[in-house]
């Protein structure tokens, strides 16, 4: 899956909150000015394409749900963000987090004992 832009990002967040709806229904969901139905129809169906979306359908008519939770999109941009930009991969984020003072001590205490009870836990 490819990285939401922003209004593909938008969009996900209305469903997200909203659950399923037809892009009548998204629209709705806009101030003013909101985008035109067209603009809206054609984000919808490149994100079913892109597999975030589903639809269901309503006689000649679709209603459209996630596929995708938002948190599932969190966690593979998180991946996304570490393999394109941060070198040492994960031990180099968590020291970027440290050196710019994102991250205390006794978090990434905490963090390493997470990591050991899991660790055991998979024993």
């Amino acid at each position: 899956m490819k990285k939401l832009t922003n209004k593909e990002r938008e969009v996900m967040e209305l469903f997200w909150q909203h659950g399923p709806m037809f892009v009548r229904e998204l629209l709705e969901h806009y101030e003013e000015p909101r985008p035109h139905f067209n603009t809206l129809s054609t984000i919808v169906r490149r994100l079913e394409h892109e597999g975030y979306i589903g639809h269901k359908q309503y006689g000649s008519t679709y209603q459209y749900h996630p596929l995708i939770t938002e948190q599932d999109y969190a966690k593979k941009d998180i991946f996304r963000l570490v393999d394109n930009y941060i070198v040492d991969s994960y031990k180099g984020l968590v020291s970027t987090f440290l050196k710019e003072e994102k991250l205390s001590i006794n978090e990434l205490r905490e963090l390493i004992s997470q990591v050991e009870v899991y660790k055991e836990s998979k024993k």
